[in-house]
C-alpha cells in the first residue's frame, strides 16, 4: 500500500515538473549590510570590492542576543543571487515570489529596478519574463530597508512598539517557471475575489458537500488561446474521491485572463475539525488541446462554519474557543524560521491544549498556517497593526495588506476569522467600515467573518479582557454580536488594577502578582502566573463569549521595553512554565490513545524543595488524584471546588500537607477508578551531572533548510532531578555539519541552559557535548535528515 502511494505522488511530481516548476530558490545567496546604500554597477558584479557573505534563506540580517542588550538592528541590507536560465525556457512566464522580506524591498534584475514593495509580512511577486538573459548569467538583487516607516504597517517606531519585526529575507523565495497560459498568482493578480484558486464548500454534511472552485487563468502571451480546467480531489492515500468530468473550454485573449467556475459534488466527505484535521489534496490542471500545460495543487479541508452571538458551530457542532496568542519570533534569528520550526511552534500550541491561535499582530508564515491545517488549530488571521494609525498612505497600505492577507490565506480550512483591525488603535469609522467591506468583497460567502477590537463595523467583537471594567468585564455584553475575548490574563494583573477574588493575591508584592514571570523567578511566582490564568479564564466562561485567547503562548522581546515580555506559558526558548500544564489539563482525555494530544495528563506544580511548603498543586484531567509522600498516601481527592474553578472542565487538585519532609512526591491519576498516569517529583539534591535533550516537536531536524532546534542541557542530581536553582555556565561544543547560533557558553536558567542548533546542508550525525566545572559532561547524537 505504502509503495503504491509513494509511486503515485512521485508520478504527480514528475508530471508537474514536466510542464511547470515552482522551485525553492533559497540556496546560494550573498548578503551584505551597513555599506554605502547607493545603487551602483559594482553591486551587480561578481568581482567587486564589496565583501559579500554567502548565505541561504530564510535569513536574518542580524543575529540578535536572547536578552535585549540594545535595540534590534535596523538599516539597509542587500541580498543577491547569480543564476542561469536555459534558452529552452524562453517564451515561458518567469517570476520570483518572496514570501516575506522586512520591510521595504527594491528588487533589481540585471541592474534594472523591477519592483518596489512596501510591507514585511506578506508576499510579493516579481514578473521577470521580459528581463531574463537566456543562456547566460543573471543576477537578482534585493535592497531591504527595515528602518522605521510611518506609511508601512505597523508603522509605529520600533522603540515604541510592543514587539520587534527584525530583518532580512526571512521567509522562502520561489522561482516560478510556467507556460504563458497559466493559473495566476492570487496576490500578484490583485483583483477582488480573483486570482489563483478560490475554494469554498457549501451544503456540508457527513453525507455530502458541494465544492465551488474558482480558477483564474492568465494568458501572458500575445496570441489568443483556448484553455480548459480539469480538477481532481484525492484523499490522504492518493485515492480519487471527486472530479469534474466535463472540462469547459474558454477563449482567453492575449494579455488577459478568464475565470473558470466549477461545482463538484463530494459524497461521504470526511470533515475537517480540530479533533480530526482531515486534509484532501486538490489538484487543478490547465489544458490546451487536451494537453496539461499548468497545474496547482493544494491541501484542503471540508468543513462548515457559523459564528453567532450565542455560539460558534463547526460542522453543526458547538465549539468553545480555547485559544492563545503567538508572536512568531525565535531568539537569535528573530523571525527567520524554517518551515519545520514554524510547525514545531504550532505543535506546542496544540500540545498545550489550545484549539485556536490568534496571529498577533500581523500575518504569520504560510507554513505556520499549513501546520495549523494539519494539526487542527483554528486561526484568526490578523493584519499588521498595534497602537498606531498613520496618514493616508499608511491607510492605503493597510487596505492592501487586508486584501493580500486574504488572497494569500483564503483556502486554509483552519482560518475562521479575519482580524481586519489595527489592534488597540484609534481607527476611524471610515477605516473600520472599509476593512470590513474588503473582507466581504474578497470572500463573498455567508461563512466569512471580519473581526475587530472596536465594537463597530466588524462581524465579531474582539476586546481584551482589560478593556472592560472590573468586576463585570464582558460578562454583561448585550449586543447581538459574537464576542471573543482576544487577550486576557496579563495586563489586568501586571497593571495591578484588576481587583480579583484571590485571597493569595492580597499579600503579594507587585512583581509577584504579575503574570509576567520568567522560569528563573521560582515556584511561588510561577504558581501565581498559573493562578492568574486560571482565574481569568474561569471568569471569562461566565459570560456569553464564544471563547477566549490568553496572552500568550511564548515569551518575546519588545521594542519599547528592556526586558523580555514573560507572560508566556512557555519561555522564549519554548520551555513550559506551570501555566502550560494548567491549560493542557483542560483537554478531555481520550483513553483509546487515538490522538496524541488528548491523553490523560498529570503534572505536579511543585519542585518539593522549599521548606515551609504546605500545599501541592496538581494539574490533571483525571477524575481523581492520589498523592504520596515518601510512600505514604496523603489521600485521594477529586478536583478543587472554588470560585476560580466552577467553570473549568478540569479544575486543579490542591493537597494540603502538615509539614514539609524532603523526599519523593508521587501522584497517581485515576479515571473510572483505574490508574491511568503517574508522576514522581523528588527533592533536588547536589548537582552532579548534565543531561542533554533536543526538542523535535513532531519534525526531525532537516538539513539544507536553515532548520533550527532547541537543545537543552539540564543540570541534574544523582537521581536525575533537575535542580531548579542551578545557574551553572554550560559550555557547548558541536561536531558535524551544524552551527550553534547561541553563544558557546550559556548560563542555566532554572536548571536548564539552552542553545539554538542550526542544521547544515549535509544530512548526517551531529554530536553535541555540554560540560561545566564540577559536573559530569553529557553528549547527545542528533541526526539531520535529507531535504526533499
Amino acid at each position: 500500500m505504502f509503495k503504491s502511494i509513494f509511486v503515485y505522488f512521485i508520478s504527480l511530481l514528475f508530471i508537474h515538473s514536466s510542464y511547470s516548476q515552482t522551485q525553492l530558490f533559497n540556496q546560494d545567496w550573498e548578503f551584505v549590510k551597513d555599506i554605502d546604500t547607493a545603487i551602483n554597477p559594482t553591486l551587480f558584479e561578481r568581482n567587486s570590492k564589496v565583501v559579500w557573505q554567502k548565505i541561504s534563506i530564510p535569513h536574518t540580517a542580524n543575529i540578535e542576543p536572547i536578552e535585549k542588550v540594545k535595540q534590534q538592528w535596523q538599516g539597509i541590507a542587500f541580498y543577491r543571487k547569480f543564476f542561469t536560465v536555459s534558452a529552452t525556457e524562453k517564451g515561458k512566464h518567469l517570476a520570483f515570489k518572496f514570501d516575506g522580506a522586512m520591510q521595504e524591498a527594491d528588487v533589481y534584475l540585471n541592474g534594472k529596478k523591477v519592483l518596489n514593495h512596501k510591507g514585511g509580512y506578506l508576499p510579493f511577486y516579481v514578473n521577470v519574463t521580459d528581463g531574463i538573459n537566456y543562456g547566460s548569467e543573471n543576477v537578482i538583487l534585493v535592497k531591504l530597508n527595515n528602518q522605521d516607516n510611518p506609511i508601512i504597517p505597523p508603522g509605529k517606531p520600533i522603540a515604541d512598539l510592543d514587539f520587534n519585526y527584525y530583518s532580512g529575507i526571512y521567509r522562502n523565495v520561489w522561482f516560478i517557471k510556467k507556460n504563458q497560459l497559466h493559473i495566476s498568482d492570487a496576490v500578484a493578480a490583485n483583483r477582488k475575489a480573483g486570482g489563483g484558486l478560490l475554494v469554498h464548500y457549501e451544503n456540508v454534511t457527513s453525507s455530502s458537500a458541494t465544492l465551488t472552485l474558482q480558477t483564474e487563468v492568465e494568458n501572458g502571451g500575445d496570441l489568443e488561446r483556448t484553455a480548459s480546467i480539469r480538477t481532481k480531489l484525492f484523499d490522504p492515500n492518493g485515492k480519487l474521491v471527486a472530479s469534474n468530468n466535463v472540462p469547459i473550454a474558454i477563449d482567453i485573449r492575449e494579455n488577459d485572463f478568464e475565470l473558470f467556475t466549477q461545482v463538484i459534488e463530494i459524497q461521504n466527505p470526511q470533515l475537517w475539525s480540530p479533533n480530526l484535521p482531515y486534509l484532501y489534496t486538490l489538484k487543478v490542471e490547465v489544458l490546451e488541446n487536451g494537453k496539461v500545460i499548468d497545474t496547482e495543487q493544494i491541501k484542503t479541508g471540508i468543513r462548515s462554519l457559523k459564528i453567532e452571538a450565542s455560539a460558534l458551530t463547526l460542522n453543526g457542532e458547538k465549539i468553545v474557543i480555547r485559544g492563545t496568542n503567538r508572536h512568531q519570533e525565535y531568539p537569535y534569528v528573530g523571525n527567520a524560521l524554517s518551515d519545520q520550526a514554524q510547525y514545531r511552534d504550532a505543535y506546542k500550541i496544540k500540545q498545550a491544549g489550545f484549539n485556536f491561535v490568534r496571529s498577533s499582530h500581523y500575518p504569520h508564515a504560510n507554513s505556520f498556517l499549513d501546520a495549523c491545517d494539519e494539526l487542527g488549530i483554528l486561526v484568526m488571521d490578523a493584519i499588521p497593526g498595534w497602537q498606531f494609525v498613520g496618514k493616508e498612505a499608511f491607510t492605503e497600505n493597510s487596505y492592501q495588506d487586508t486584501r493580500d492577507m486574504i488572497r494569500r490565506d483564503r483556502n486554509h480550512p483552519s482560518i475562521i476569522m479575519w482580524e481586519a483591525s489595527l489592534n488597540e488603535s484609534g481607527m476611524s469609522k471610515a477605516y473600520m467600515k472599509k476593512t470590513h467591506q474588503i473582507v466581504h468583497e474578497e470572500l463573498p460567502f455567508n461563512d466569512t467573518y471580519s473581526a475587530g477590537w472596536i465594537d463597530d463595523a466588524y462581524d465579531v467583537f474582539l476586546p481584551a479582557r482589560q478593556h472592560g471594567k472590573y468586576p463585570v468585564y464582558w460578562k454583561n455584553y448585550q449586543k447581538n454580536k459574537p464576542l471573543l475575548i482576544a487577550e486576557y490574563g496579563d495586563w489586568e494583573y501586571y497593571a495591578g488594577n484588576a481587583g480579583f477574588n484571590q485571597k493569595e493575591y492580597q499579600n503579594l508584592n507587585k512583581e509577584e502578582k504579575s503574570s509576567r514571570q520568567l522560569r528563573a523567578f521560582g515556584q511561588k511566582r510561577l504558581l501565581q502566573q498559573a493562578l492568574n490564568y486560571q482565574e481569568s479564564h474561569n471568569d471569562n466562561l461566565n459570560g456569553k463569549a464564544i471563547g477566549d485567547a490568553n496572552w500568550l503562548i511564548f515569551d518575546y522581546k519588545r521594542g519599547y521595553a528592556d526586558d523580555i515580555e514573560s507572560s508566556g506559558i512557555m519561555d522564549i526558548v519554548r520551555l513550559p512554565k506551570f501555566a502550560f500544564y494548567f491549560y493542557q489539563s483542560q483537554l478531555n482525555p481520550n483513553l483509546k490513545g487515538e490522538n496524541e494530544f488528548n491523553k490523560p495528563m498529570l503534572s505536579i506544580a511543585n519542585y518539593w524543595s522549599n521548606i515551609g511548603d504546605s500545599t501541592v498543586k496538581i494539574y490533571s484531567n483525571c477524575e481523581e488524584v492520589e498523592l504520596f509522600l515518601n510512600g505514604k498516601s496523603l489521600g485521594k481527592q477529586k478536583p478543587d471546588q472554588d470560585k476560580n474553578s466552577n467553570n473549568l472542565k478540569h479544575p486543579p487538585f490542591t493537597f494540603s500537607i502538615n509539614e514539609f519532609t524532603a523526599g519523593t512526591l508521587t501522584a497517581l491519576g485515576f479515571i473510572n477508578n483505574q490508574e491511568v498516569i503517574k508522576q514522581v517529583v523528588k527533592t533536588p539534591e547536589k548537582p552532579v551531572k548534565i543531561n542533554l535533550r533536543v526538542d523535535f516537536s513532531g519534525k526531525n531536524l532537516k538539513a539544507g533548510t536553515n532548520d533550527v532546534v532547541f537543545v537543552y542541557a539540564e543540570v541534574l542530581d544523582a537521581n536525575g532531578t533537575i535542580i531548579p536553582a542551578a545557574n551553572h555556565s554550560i559550555e557547548f561544543e558541536l561536531q558535524g555539519d551544524a552551527e550553534n547560533i547561541a553563544p558557546k557558553l550559556v548560563k542555566a536558567e532554572a536548571g536548564i541552559a539552552t542553545i539554538l542548533l542550526k542544521a547544515g546542508n549535509k544530512p548526517g550525525k551531529i554530536k553535541v557535548t555540554a560540560k561545566s566545572e564540577g559536573l559530569n559532561q553529557a553528549q547527545l547524537k542528533i541526526k539531520s535528515v535529507k531535504s526533499n
